[in-house]
This record gives C-alpha cells, structure tokens and sequence, in this order.
C-alpha cells in the first residue's frame, strides 16, 4: 500500500486561475523529476497543455451553467502516491496511479499522472480536472474524502503485493498508519474472506473457486464433511461454513448463480459448467504442498464427468465434431466482438466529430473578427477561449482530411443506426461468449483425457478415427 495524500486546489493569492493550473502541472510534469517527461500520462487530455485544456472546460462550464464561485471555486484536484523504496518501478507505479485516478473519477474528469523518481521514494502526482469532461458539472467532494481515496488507493495497492507506507503526522498526532489500524495484519478469516471476494468475478463454479483458492496459496480440503481452508500461514484451519454470512458454502454457490445469470442475462443453455482439468504433476514439481495431489485428483475426477455429460447434452459423439465446433464458436465471437469494437470506434469518431462542428460553429464570427483585427494580441487576450477553441476545431478537421464534412443531423442519424445495430449484437454477445467457453475448456479437458498434445493436433485421419473411438467409449 501507498502512502496516499488528497488536497483540493484554489486559485493562489496574486494569481490568476490560468497561472495557478500552470503552477501545479508545471511542477508535476518537471522533466528533470520524470524522466524528460517519459513518466507523465494523460487521459483525455495532453499532458503538455493540460492547464489549457482545464482553462478551457471551465469557460464552458460558466457559459454551459452560468456558475461562479469565486474564490471558494476549485479550480482541480491533487493526489499524490508515496511508495516504499525499493518496491516499486516508476513504470508500476504510473500504471498504479493511472488505475487510482480512472477509478476514482470514474472516467468523468481528465487528469494527469506524472511519477517523480528523484527520491528515494517513487511517488505519483495525479492532478486532475474539478469539471467533468462534458463541462456541465463539477466533482462533487464530500466529507472525509481524502480517508475514501486513501482506502481506494490501499485497496489497488494491495492488490498489486505492496506493504504500508506511513504517512507524515496528522494534526491528531497519530501517523497514518495508525489512523489504519496500527499495522496491525488482518485476520485469518478476514484473509480468507478479501481473497474469496476478489476472486469470485473470474470464477464461474464452486469447484472453480476452490481450484483458484488453492492455486493461490491455501489450503483446501473438501473430502470431509465440511469444507475447511488455511491462509497462508494459518495453523489451525477454518471451517468454510463458520465464515458466515455470505461467506458459507450456501451463500457463496448462490453468489455464483446470481453471478452467471447477470453475465448470461438468462437461465437457458446447459446446466453443466466446466472448469480445465489440473495437471497434477506440473504443479506438484512447482512445489504444491501436502494433500494437493489427492485434492488434484479428487477435481479432476469430477470435472472429466462433467465434461462428458456436457458433450452428451450438447449432441457432440466424436472428438472431430468437438474441435470444429470449438474453432466455429471461437471465430463466431472473435467475429462479433470485432463487429463491436468496430462499431464503438465508430460512434467515438462521430462524437469527437459532432463536438468538433459544434465547436467551431460557436466560435467561427470570434475567430472572423480577431483576423479582421490583423490578428491583435488584445483581442486574442480578451477572446482567447474561442480563438483557441476553434484552432483545435479546424486542426481535427485537417486531421480527417474530409472535404465536406456532414451535417449534425446526418452524423446524429448514422449514430442512432450503429447504436440500434449494436444492441441486437449485445443480445447474443454472453451467449456466444460462454458458449466458446464452454466448448474450449470441453476441448482442452478431452485433449488431457485422451493424452492428445498441441502437436498431435495436424496428424492423419486414421489417428483421428481412434481419438474418435475413445471418446465414444
């Protein structure tokens, strides 16, 4: 985890907001502290105009809303990341950071993320814009948010191994680590707890999520009549079902259902859901430890069963049958997700397109009377929103190479149509998704079943007859 810092940003004293933004990005993006810059990264801004581009959302904001705080206006926010010495890489740490700000602004604000590497101590400066990005609202701080976004920032940190860092001094006279919890290490059940959690999206079954348990260093035990888990480190083990509330083997099946049926939006399809089989003697040479090779089994056993009876129920009877079938659902929602994305890239272009002509047709009589001024530079300092509003209008422009550019209505009507098309492709995206799944997981358990190797794959049919033969038995 990250010592982790939030303050809000005002205009300074004897400045103005144009001055203040600079101040701030200025210091963040100092070359000599990030690598020439090759440790700064922007997001929905250029990280070398930032302070413009903030200037420029917040003239739209005041034109959009008519809203003006004064003084009391923050003009944006700053984080800053501390990590240990030693731990971390500035490049981690720009992706660490990049991750903390895109979740906490929730990708409504741009911000920037600059990593200083000069200290001993990496540390991020994430600064970014208090006006969203469609400029008619502002982030709306609330009570005790620099706690949330220190939490946020523990939460991503943690998921990347890293230790506490204690933060300076609190006006209380308690240091950060102590506002935490004194560093004191979490529980056995709470551990067991956060890593059923985590790992409870990517899973899809209950044996799944036992699997992925025990890949991650616990100890499982299902033979007996009640599930019992170790964390690592842990002695005595826990019995599943004293977890309690929606930590028992009950509720936790249940989590998975509810789970499964949001991602497929419906109940039809098979019953049977199949997991890959383990390759017990692999992972015992990597050093699993006692107990493994019978759970290994046990899992194996169970999901060969499942397997078949998958097969069964979906009329596959030959192993040639199963591998085109598996290629033909692969190439189905390989193709309708790039149909997808297509789309998507699309609907981004007429945004940015539609934004564009907007642009310049506000400011088009502005940028007609500063040229008619014989370009004077009083004009541009009391009209320069505009002016710099539509030179980036005209440069998009340039960038497309279209030598008439179309209508709002003809962009908003082509809009509309790839949004329809996009939803009826939506509505079969879960089901061909789980259903390549299913059909590559089915693939590869037969392929371990029949002891059949990536390289066996191009060889004669009669080869391929006697495969077929032993999966029909």
């Amino acid at each position: 985890m990250a010592a982790t810092w939030f303050k809000s940003l005002h205009i300074n004293k004897r400045k103005t907001i144009a001055q203040t933004l600079a101040d701030r990005t200025d210091y963040a993006e100092n070359p000599e502290k990030t690598n020439k810059g090759k440790l700064v990264i922007g997001y929905a801004c250029d990280p070398r105009c930032a302070d413009e581009q903030f200037l420029l959302s917040k003239s739209e904001y005041l034109k959009n809303t008519g809203l003006d705080q004064g003084k009391r206006n923050v003009l944006a926010y700053h984080i800053r990341q501390s990590f240990k010495p030693g731990e971390i890489t500035p490049e981690e740490a720009q992706k660490i950071g990049y991750d903390l700000a895109m979740r906490w602004t929730k990708g409504k604000h741009a911000f920037i993320v600059a990593v200083h590497n000069d200290r001993a101590h990496i540390h991020c400066h994430i600064i970014y814009n208090s006006t969203t990005l469609d400029c008619l609202s502002k982030f709306k701080d609330f009570k005790r948010s620099a706690y949330a976004v220190r939490r946020l920032s523990d939460i991503i940190c943690a998921e990347h191994g890293l230790s506490i860092i204690t933060e300076p001094k609190s006006r209380k006279g308690d240091n950060y680590g102590k506002w935490i919890g004194n560093n004191k290490k979490l529980s056995f059940t709470k551990l067991i707890k956060n890593k059923v959690d985590e790992i409870l999206p990517s899973c899809t079954t209950f044996d799944e999520l036992l699997y992925t348990l025990q890949e991650s260093g616990f100890i499982v035990d299902d033979t007996g009549k009640h599930i019992t888990l170790c964390a690592p480190g842990q002695k005595r083990p826990t019995r599943l079902n004293t977890l309690k509330g929606n930590y028992t083997e009950e509720a936790i099946r249940e989590r998975l259902v509810l789970k499964r049926n949001i991602y497929t939006g419906s109940s039809s399809g098979s019953h049977i859901h199949v997991s890959l089989l383990v390759d017990i003697q692999e992972k015992i040479r990597e050093g699993k430890g006692p107990g493994y090779e019978q759970w290994a089994k046990i899992f194996n056993l169970k999901q060969a069963a499942k397997t078949l009876i998958y097969l069964q129920e979906n009329g596959i009877d030959s192993y040639e049958d199963l591998k085109k079938k598996s290629s033909s659902a692969s190439g189905e929602f390989s193709a309708l997700t790039a149909k997808i994305k297509g789309i998507e890239t699309r609907q981004k272009e007429i945004s940015e397109l539609q934004k564009y002509i907007g642009q310049y047709s506000k400011t088009r009589d502005t940028y007609t009377a500063y040229k008619a001024s014989g370009w004077s530079r009083e004009f541009y300092d009391k009209h320069s929103a505009d002016i710099i509003l539509n030179r980036a209008a005209k440069k998009h422009f340039d960038s497309i190479r279209s030598k008439k550019l179309p209508s709002i209505r003809t962009l908003k009507e082509e809009y509309a149509t790839l949004n329809t098309e996009k939803k009826k492709l939506y509505s079969d995206y879960n089901d061909l998704k789980q259903n390549s799944r299913s059909l590559s997981i089915a693939k590869g358990n037969a392929d371990r079943i029949l002891g059949i190797k990536p390289e066996m794959q191009t060889r004669d049919s009669s080869y391929t007859q006697q495969r077929d033969d032993s999966l029909d038995k």
